[in-house]
Protein backbone atom coordinates (compact mmCIF):
# COMPACT_ATOMS: atom_id res chain seq x y z
CA UNK A 1 0.00 0.00 0.00
CA UNK A 2 2.88 2.70 0.84
CA UNK A 3 4.90 1.43 -2.71
CA UNK A 4 1.21 2.31 -4.55
CA UNK A 5 0.96 5.50 -2.73
CA UNK A 6 4.38 6.65 -3.13
CA UNK A 7 3.54 6.40 -7.21
CA UNK A 8 2.30 9.69 -8.66
CA UNK A 9 -1.32 10.39 -8.83
CA UNK A 10 -1.35 10.66 -12.79
CA UNK A 11 0.41 7.57 -13.21
CA UNK A 12 -1.98 5.84 -10.56
CA UNK A 13 -4.87 7.00 -12.93
CA UNK A 14 -3.31 5.85 -16.17
CA UNK A 15 -2.91 1.89 -14.24
CA UNK A 16 -6.14 2.04 -13.01
CA UNK A 17 -7.57 3.01 -16.65
CA UNK A 18 -5.77 0.64 -18.49
CA UNK A 19 -6.58 -1.95 -15.53
CA UNK A 20 -10.58 -1.15 -15.52
CA UNK A 21 -10.48 -1.63 -19.16
CA UNK A 22 -8.95 -5.23 -19.26
CA UNK A 23 -11.24 -6.53 -16.59
CA UNK A 24 -14.18 -4.54 -18.86
CA UNK A 25 -12.90 -7.15 -21.35
CA UNK A 26 -13.48 -10.34 -18.67
CA UNK A 27 -16.92 -8.88 -17.30
CA UNK A 28 -17.80 -9.08 -20.95
CA UNK A 29 -16.71 -12.74 -21.15
CA UNK A 30 -18.48 -12.87 -18.25
CA UNK A 31 -21.86 -11.34 -19.32
CA UNK A 32 -21.70 -13.97 -22.77
CA UNK A 33 -20.86 -16.84 -20.74
CA UNK A 34 -22.64 -16.99 -17.36
CA UNK A 35 -25.77 -15.93 -19.15
CA UNK A 36 -28.85 -18.38 -19.02
CA UNK A 37 -28.17 -18.82 -22.69
CA UNK A 38 -24.72 -18.36 -23.60
CA UNK A 39 -23.91 -16.61 -26.73
CA UNK A 40 -20.30 -17.07 -28.41
CA UNK A 41 -19.41 -13.56 -28.83
CA UNK A 42 -16.41 -11.97 -27.93
CA UNK A 43 -12.61 -13.47 -28.37
CA UNK A 44 -12.86 -15.30 -24.95
CA UNK A 45 -16.01 -17.51 -26.07
CA UNK A 46 -16.15 -20.22 -28.63
CA UNK A 47 -16.42 -18.55 -31.57
CA UNK A 48 -19.75 -19.74 -33.52
CA UNK A 49 -19.56 -22.38 -36.36
CA UNK A 50 -19.69 -20.06 -38.57
CA UNK A 51 -17.20 -17.52 -37.41
CA UNK A 52 -13.98 -17.07 -39.57
CA UNK A 53 -10.77 -17.91 -37.39
CA UNK A 54 -10.01 -15.58 -34.32
CA UNK A 55 -6.74 -13.66 -34.13
CA UNK A 56 -4.67 -12.91 -31.46
CA UNK A 57 -5.19 -9.29 -32.18
CA UNK A 58 -9.21 -9.73 -30.91
CA UNK A 59 -8.55 -10.76 -26.92
CA UNK A 60 -6.97 -7.29 -27.02
CA UNK A 61 -9.09 -4.75 -25.11
CA UNK A 62 -11.33 -2.06 -26.92
CA UNK A 63 -8.93 -2.49 -30.12
CA UNK A 64 -10.04 -6.44 -30.56
CA UNK A 65 -13.75 -5.45 -30.87
CA UNK A 66 -12.97 -3.31 -34.18
CA UNK A 67 -11.40 -6.32 -35.68
CA UNK A 68 -14.39 -8.26 -34.22
CA UNK A 69 -16.67 -6.22 -36.86
CA UNK A 70 -16.23 -8.85 -39.19
CA UNK A 71 -18.83 -11.20 -37.55
CA UNK A 72 -21.73 -8.90 -37.50
CA UNK A 73 -23.41 -10.84 -39.74
CA UNK A 74 -24.01 -13.69 -37.48
CA UNK A 75 -24.69 -11.31 -34.42
CA UNK A 76 -26.00 -8.57 -35.85
CA UNK A 77 -25.14 -4.81 -36.77
CA UNK A 78 -23.14 -2.75 -34.59
CA UNK A 79 -23.27 -5.70 -31.99
CA UNK A 80 -19.50 -5.13 -31.13
CA UNK A 81 -20.23 -0.89 -29.83
CA UNK A 82 -21.38 -2.12 -26.53
CA UNK A 83 -19.02 -4.47 -25.07
CA UNK A 84 -16.21 -1.75 -26.27
CA UNK A 85 -17.87 1.24 -24.67
CA UNK A 86 -18.12 -1.11 -21.74
CA UNK A 87 -14.59 -2.04 -21.65
CA UNK A 88 -13.84 2.12 -21.84
CA UNK A 89 -16.62 3.02 -19.74
CA UNK A 90 -15.26 0.57 -16.89
CA UNK A 91 -11.61 1.90 -17.36
CA UNK A 92 -12.89 5.69 -16.86
CA UNK A 93 -15.46 4.58 -13.67
CA UNK A 94 -12.35 3.23 -12.20
CA UNK A 95 -10.35 6.12 -12.32
CA UNK A 96 -12.61 8.87 -11.65
CA UNK A 97 -13.83 6.80 -8.61
CA UNK A 98 -10.32 6.85 -7.68
CA UNK A 99 -9.98 10.48 -8.31
CA UNK A 100 -13.68 11.21 -6.78
CA UNK A 101 -12.70 9.07 -3.33
CA UNK A 102 -9.10 9.81 -2.65
CA UNK A 103 -10.23 13.78 -2.37
CA UNK A 104 -12.44 12.40 0.62
CA UNK A 105 -15.77 13.02 -0.73
CA UNK A 106 -16.92 10.03 0.92
CA UNK A 107 -16.69 12.02 4.16
CA UNK A 108 -19.03 15.08 4.48
CA UNK A 109 -18.04 18.23 3.25
CA UNK A 110 -17.20 20.07 6.26
CA UNK A 111 -14.56 17.35 7.09
CA UNK A 112 -10.89 18.79 7.32
CA UNK A 113 -8.28 16.49 5.80
CA UNK A 114 -5.66 15.29 6.02
CA UNK A 115 -7.76 11.61 5.17
CA UNK A 116 -6.82 8.16 6.31
CA UNK A 117 -5.39 7.22 3.13
CA UNK A 118 -4.95 3.64 3.76
CA UNK A 119 -8.66 3.56 4.06
CA UNK A 120 -9.72 5.14 1.68
CA UNK A 121 -7.46 2.96 -0.75
CA UNK A 122 -9.19 -0.48 0.60
CA UNK A 123 -12.74 1.35 0.84
CA UNK A 124 -11.94 2.05 -2.94
CA UNK A 125 -11.10 -1.78 -3.40
CA UNK A 126 -14.42 -3.19 -2.00
CA UNK A 127 -16.03 -0.62 -4.38
CA UNK A 128 -14.48 -1.49 -7.40
CA UNK A 129 -14.85 -4.99 -6.44
CA UNK A 130 -18.84 -4.33 -5.82
CA UNK A 131 -19.14 -2.11 -9.09
CA UNK A 132 -17.04 -4.70 -11.17
CA UNK A 133 -19.69 -7.42 -10.19
CA UNK A 134 -22.86 -4.89 -10.78
CA UNK A 135 -21.81 -4.57 -14.21
CA UNK A 136 -21.75 -8.08 -15.09
CA UNK A 137 -25.35 -8.71 -13.46
CA UNK A 138 -26.88 -5.46 -14.99
CA UNK A 139 -25.88 -6.58 -18.85
CA UNK A 140 -27.12 -10.20 -18.24
CA UNK A 141 -30.27 -8.70 -16.36
CA UNK A 142 -30.66 -6.28 -19.56
CA UNK A 143 -30.31 -8.90 -22.19
CA UNK A 144 -32.27 -11.82 -20.87
CA UNK A 145 -34.11 -10.39 -17.39
CA UNK A 146 -32.20 -12.76 -15.28
CA UNK A 147 -29.06 -12.75 -12.44
CA UNK A 148 -27.06 -16.13 -12.28
CA UNK A 149 -25.83 -16.80 -8.98
CA UNK A 150 -22.38 -17.17 -10.89
CA UNK A 151 -22.08 -13.21 -10.03
CA UNK A 152 -24.04 -13.21 -6.59
CA UNK A 153 -22.63 -16.23 -5.29
CA UNK A 154 -19.66 -15.38 -5.04
CA UNK A 155 -19.66 -12.03 -4.99
CA UNK A 156 -21.07 -12.30 -1.41
CA UNK A 157 -18.44 -14.64 -0.05
CA UNK A 158 -15.93 -11.61 -1.58
CA UNK A 159 -17.69 -9.39 0.23
CA UNK A 160 -17.55 -11.16 3.66
CA UNK A 161 -14.12 -12.42 3.02
CA UNK A 162 -13.21 -8.16 2.89
CA UNK A 163 -14.93 -8.01 5.97
CA UNK A 164 -12.95 -10.17 7.59
CA UNK A 165 -9.29 -9.61 5.93
CA UNK A 166 -9.99 -5.62 5.41
CA UNK A 167 -12.70 -4.25 8.17
CA UNK A 168 -12.02 -0.98 7.21
CA UNK A 169 -13.09 -1.49 3.56
CA UNK A 170 -17.01 -0.50 4.72
CA UNK A 171 -18.15 2.75 4.28
CA UNK A 172 -16.27 5.46 6.43
CA UNK A 173 -18.65 8.08 9.41
CA UNK A 174 -17.10 10.51 11.09
CA UNK A 175 -17.49 12.13 14.44
CA UNK A 176 -16.65 15.53 15.66
CA UNK A 177 -16.58 15.10 19.82
CA UNK A 178 -16.83 18.15 21.06
CA UNK A 179 -13.79 18.02 23.23
CA UNK A 180 -11.48 16.07 20.31
CA UNK A 181 -8.38 17.68 18.49
CA UNK A 182 -9.97 16.52 15.04
CA UNK A 183 -12.24 14.57 13.29
CA UNK A 184 -13.07 10.79 14.32
CA UNK A 185 -12.76 8.54 10.91
CA UNK A 186 -14.77 5.13 12.06
CA UNK A 187 -16.27 2.52 9.97
CA UNK A 188 -20.41 1.86 9.51
CA UNK A 189 -21.10 -0.33 11.53
CA UNK A 190 -24.91 -2.36 12.52
CA UNK A 191 -25.75 -0.01 15.17
CA UNK A 192 -24.15 2.98 13.49
CA UNK A 193 -25.10 6.03 14.65
CA UNK A 194 -24.89 4.36 17.88
CA UNK A 195 -22.12 3.19 19.41
CA UNK A 196 -21.02 -0.46 19.17
CA UNK A 197 -22.19 -2.65 22.47
CA UNK A 198 -19.65 -4.46 24.23
CA UNK A 199 -21.97 -7.73 24.64
CA UNK A 200 -21.89 -8.19 20.56
CA UNK A 201 -18.51 -8.96 21.26
CA UNK A 202 -18.68 -11.15 24.27
CA UNK A 203 -21.29 -13.29 24.05
CA UNK A 204 -21.75 -16.50 21.60
CA UNK A 205 -25.66 -16.30 20.97
CA UNK A 206 -24.23 -13.54 18.62
CA UNK A 207 -21.77 -15.71 17.26
CA UNK A 208 -24.54 -18.09 16.46
CA UNK A 209 -27.13 -15.90 15.24
CA UNK A 210 -23.76 -14.83 12.59
CA UNK A 211 -23.48 -18.29 11.55
CA UNK A 212 -27.57 -19.08 11.17
CA UNK A 213 -27.38 -15.91 8.71
CA UNK A 214 -25.08 -17.27 6.70
CA UNK A 215 -26.85 -20.47 6.69
CA UNK A 216 -30.11 -19.67 5.83
CA UNK A 217 -28.53 -17.49 2.90
CA UNK A 218 -26.54 -20.84 1.67
CA UNK A 219 -29.89 -22.26 1.70
CA UNK A 220 -31.88 -19.97 0.16
CA UNK A 221 -29.54 -19.93 -3.14
CA UNK A 222 -29.56 -23.56 -3.15
CA UNK A 223 -31.71 -25.15 -6.08
CA UNK A 224 -34.41 -27.54 -4.32
CA UNK A 225 -38.18 -27.78 -4.68
CA UNK A 226 -40.11 -26.32 -1.95
CA UNK A 227 -43.74 -27.42 -2.00
CA UNK A 228 -46.72 -26.90 0.43
CA UNK A 229 -49.39 -28.92 -1.23
CA UNK A 230 -49.01 -31.72 1.69
CA UNK A 231 -48.55 -29.84 4.07
CA UNK A 232 -45.68 -27.83 6.11
CA UNK A 233 -44.22 -31.31 7.60
CA UNK A 234 -43.99 -33.10 3.66
CA UNK A 235 -42.22 -29.54 2.44
CA UNK A 236 -39.09 -30.14 3.77
CA UNK A 237 -38.95 -33.76 2.69
CA UNK A 238 -39.53 -33.00 -0.60
CA UNK A 239 -37.24 -30.20 -0.34
CA UNK A 240 -34.24 -32.18 0.94
CA UNK A 241 -34.63 -34.57 -0.72
CA UNK A 242 -34.87 -32.68 -3.99
CA UNK A 243 -31.64 -31.09 -3.37
CA UNK A 244 -30.28 -35.03 -2.97
CA UNK A 245 -31.77 -36.11 -6.20
CA UNK A 246 -30.10 -33.21 -8.07
CA UNK A 247 -27.28 -33.00 -5.97
CA UNK A 248 -27.46 -29.43 -5.27
CA UNK A 249 -26.67 -30.45 -1.38
CA UNK A 250 -22.95 -30.64 -2.70
CA UNK A 251 -23.03 -27.09 -3.41
CA UNK A 252 -24.97 -26.65 0.04
CA UNK A 253 -22.20 -28.01 1.51
CA UNK A 254 -19.11 -26.58 0.02
CA UNK A 255 -20.83 -22.81 1.14
CA UNK A 256 -21.22 -23.93 4.57
CA UNK A 257 -17.59 -24.67 4.12
CA UNK A 258 -16.20 -21.78 3.33
CA UNK A 259 -18.24 -19.52 4.85
CA UNK A 260 -19.30 -21.09 8.07
CA UNK A 261 -15.01 -20.81 9.05
CA UNK A 262 -14.55 -17.64 7.47
CA UNK A 263 -17.22 -16.04 10.28
CA UNK A 264 -15.88 -17.91 13.11
CA UNK A 265 -12.42 -17.05 12.30
CA UNK A 266 -13.67 -13.52 12.43
CA UNK A 267 -15.55 -14.08 15.70
CA UNK A 268 -12.02 -15.46 17.00
CA UNK A 269 -10.30 -12.74 15.98
CA UNK A 270 -12.82 -10.10 17.55
CA UNK A 271 -12.47 -5.99 17.25
CA UNK A 272 -13.20 -4.78 14.12
CA UNK A 273 -13.01 -7.83 12.45
CA UNK A 274 -15.90 -9.25 14.11
CA UNK A 275 -17.20 -6.00 14.22
CA UNK A 276 -17.54 -5.99 10.26
CA UNK A 277 -18.21 -9.51 9.57
CA UNK A 278 -21.51 -9.26 11.39
CA UNK A 279 -22.37 -6.06 10.08
CA UNK A 280 -21.96 -7.41 6.77
CA UNK A 281 -23.97 -10.33 7.47
CA UNK A 282 -27.12 -8.13 9.33
CA UNK A 283 -26.52 -6.25 5.78
CA UNK A 284 -26.71 -9.15 3.76
CA UNK A 285 -29.97 -10.60 5.03
CA UNK A 286 -31.74 -6.95 5.40
CA UNK A 287 -31.01 -6.27 1.73
CA UNK A 288 -32.06 -9.11 0.31
CA UNK A 289 -34.71 -9.91 3.02
CA UNK A 290 -36.65 -6.80 2.23
CA UNK A 291 -36.56 -7.35 -1.90
CA UNK A 292 -37.79 -10.86 -0.72
CA UNK A 293 -40.76 -9.09 1.20
CA UNK A 294 -41.60 -6.85 -1.33
CA UNK A 295 -41.54 -10.27 -3.98
CA UNK A 296 -43.50 -12.91 -1.92
CA UNK A 297 -45.81 -9.08 -1.25
CA UNK A 298 -46.56 -8.03 -4.29
CA UNK A 299 -46.40 -11.66 -6.11
CA UNK A 300 -49.74 -12.06 -3.63
CA UNK A 301 -51.21 -9.25 -4.33
CA UNK A 302 -50.53 -9.08 -7.87
CA UNK A 303 -51.76 -12.86 -8.53
CA UNK A 304 -48.23 -12.91 -10.37
CA UNK A 305 -44.14 -12.77 -10.16
CA UNK A 306 -43.66 -9.16 -9.49
CA UNK A 307 -39.54 -9.42 -8.68
CA UNK A 308 -37.17 -12.39 -9.85
CA UNK A 309 -35.23 -14.05 -6.78
CA UNK A 310 -32.16 -12.54 -8.76
CA UNK A 311 -33.18 -9.48 -7.53
CA UNK A 312 -33.14 -10.86 -4.32
CA UNK A 313 -29.69 -12.49 -4.38
CA UNK A 314 -28.50 -9.40 -6.18
CA UNK A 315 -29.53 -6.96 -3.20
CA UNK A 316 -28.33 -9.37 -0.55
CA UNK A 317 -24.80 -9.14 -2.33
CA UNK A 318 -24.94 -5.40 -1.97
CA UNK A 319 -25.99 -5.43 1.51
CA UNK A 320 -22.88 -7.48 2.40
CA UNK A 321 -21.01 -4.58 1.22
CA UNK A 322 -22.73 -1.48 2.06
CA UNK A 323 -24.54 -2.86 5.20
CA UNK A 324 -28.18 -2.53 6.37
CA UNK A 325 -28.76 1.49 6.52
CA UNK A 326 -27.14 2.06 2.75
CA UNK A 327 -29.44 -0.81 1.67
CA UNK A 328 -32.55 1.25 2.50
CA UNK A 329 -31.26 3.99 0.90
CA UNK A 330 -31.03 1.84 -2.37
CA UNK A 331 -34.25 0.21 -2.10
CA UNK A 332 -36.00 3.28 -1.81
CA UNK A 333 -33.79 5.07 -4.20
CA UNK A 334 -33.63 1.89 -6.76
CA UNK A 335 -37.60 2.64 -8.27
CA UNK A 336 -37.41 6.41 -9.37
CA UNK A 337 -34.24 5.20 -11.29
CA UNK A 338 -36.15 2.13 -12.95
CA UNK A 339 -39.37 4.82 -13.49
CA UNK A 340 -37.10 6.82 -15.51
CA UNK A 341 -36.11 4.19 -17.60
CA UNK A 342 -39.64 2.69 -17.71
CA UNK A 343 -41.10 5.84 -19.19
CA UNK A 344 -38.18 6.36 -21.93
CA UNK A 345 -39.19 2.50 -22.82
CA UNK A 346 -42.27 2.59 -22.97
CA UNK A 347 -42.36 6.12 -25.12
CA UNK A 348 -40.23 4.46 -27.67
CA UNK A 349 -40.87 0.63 -27.75
CA UNK A 350 -44.22 0.73 -25.83
CA UNK A 351 -42.94 -2.09 -23.23
CA UNK A 352 -43.43 -1.78 -20.02
CA UNK A 353 -41.56 -4.72 -18.67
CA UNK A 354 -38.18 -3.65 -16.92
CA UNK A 355 -35.37 -5.73 -15.09
CA UNK A 356 -35.11 -4.14 -11.84
CA UNK A 357 -31.21 -5.14 -11.02
CA UNK A 358 -29.56 -2.50 -12.94
CA UNK A 359 -31.54 0.20 -10.74
CA UNK A 360 -30.60 -1.53 -7.81
CA UNK A 361 -26.96 -1.41 -9.23
CA UNK A 362 -27.22 2.43 -10.45
CA UNK A 363 -28.64 3.24 -6.59
CA UNK A 364 -25.72 1.71 -5.38
CA UNK A 365 -22.99 3.71 -7.16
CA UNK A 366 -25.19 6.84 -6.33
CA UNK A 367 -24.63 5.82 -2.96
CA UNK A 368 -20.72 5.74 -3.25
CA UNK A 369 -20.79 9.01 -5.17
CA UNK A 370 -22.81 10.58 -2.67
CA UNK A 371 -22.43 9.46 0.58
CA UNK A 372 -20.44 11.73 2.27
CA UNK A 373 -23.79 14.08 2.27
CA UNK A 374 -25.98 11.15 2.20
CA UNK A 375 -24.76 9.70 5.60
CA UNK A 376 -24.59 12.89 7.53
CA UNK A 377 -27.25 14.99 6.11
CA UNK A 378 -30.05 12.26 6.25
CA UNK A 379 -29.64 8.75 6.95
CA UNK A 380 -27.74 9.54 10.50
CA UNK A 381 -30.70 11.29 11.31
CA UNK A 382 -33.14 8.32 10.48
CA UNK A 383 -31.09 5.58 11.89
CA UNK A 384 -30.91 7.26 15.44
CA UNK A 385 -34.95 6.87 15.87
CA UNK A 386 -34.47 3.24 16.38
CA UNK A 387 -37.82 1.32 16.35
CA UNK A 388 -39.09 4.43 13.93
CA UNK A 389 -37.54 3.00 11.52
CA UNK A 390 -38.55 -0.69 10.89
CA UNK A 391 -42.19 0.39 11.92
CA UNK A 392 -41.98 2.74 9.28
CA UNK A 393 -40.25 0.27 6.69
CA UNK A 394 -44.06 -2.63 8.10
CA UNK A 395 -46.39 0.43 7.18
CA UNK A 396 -45.19 1.33 4.12
CA UNK A 397 -44.70 -2.50 2.88
CA UNK A 398 -48.29 -2.96 4.40
CA UNK A 399 -49.64 0.19 2.16
CA UNK A 400 -48.03 -1.41 -0.69
CA UNK A 401 -49.88 -4.48 -0.87
CA UNK A 402 -52.89 -2.71 -0.38
CA UNK A 403 -52.02 -0.33 -3.10
CA UNK A 404 -51.16 -2.97 -5.69
CA UNK A 405 -54.32 -5.08 -4.20
CA UNK A 406 -56.34 -2.09 -5.19
CA UNK A 407 -54.60 -1.49 -8.67
CA UNK A 408 -55.45 -5.12 -9.51
CA UNK A 409 -59.19 -5.04 -8.28
CA UNK A 410 -59.19 -1.65 -10.55
CA UNK A 411 -57.80 -3.29 -13.48
CA UNK A 412 -60.29 -6.19 -13.14
CA UNK A 413 -63.20 -3.96 -13.18
CA UNK A 414 -62.18 -1.47 -16.05
CA UNK A 415 -60.59 -4.17 -18.73
CA UNK A 416 -63.64 -7.41 -17.47
CA UNK A 417 -65.02 -7.40 -20.81
CA UNK A 418 -61.95 -6.29 -23.11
Amino acid sequence: MHVWLQIPLEIRLILLFAAGVVVGGQVNRAVYRWAWNPRPIGPWSPPHEKAPPRRWSDRLPVIGWWGLRREVKLHGRGYWIRPMLLELGLGGVFVLLYWWEMQGRLYPPATPPPFPLHDLQVQYLSHVILITLMTIATFIDFDEKTIPDAVTVPGLLIGLALAALLPKSHLPVVQFPPLAAGPVFENLRLTSPAPWPAELNSETRWLAAAVALYLAWAIAVTPATWTKRRGVIKAWGYWGASMIRHRTIWRLAVLAAVGVPLVVGAWLAGGARWEAMLSSLVGMAFGGGLVWAVRIIAGASLGKEAMGFGDVTLMAMIGAYVGWQPSLFVFFLAPFLGILFALVQLIFTGRSDIAYGPYLCAATLCLFVGWGRIWTGWLDGIFAMGWFVPIALAVCLGLMGLMLMAIRVLKSLLFRDA
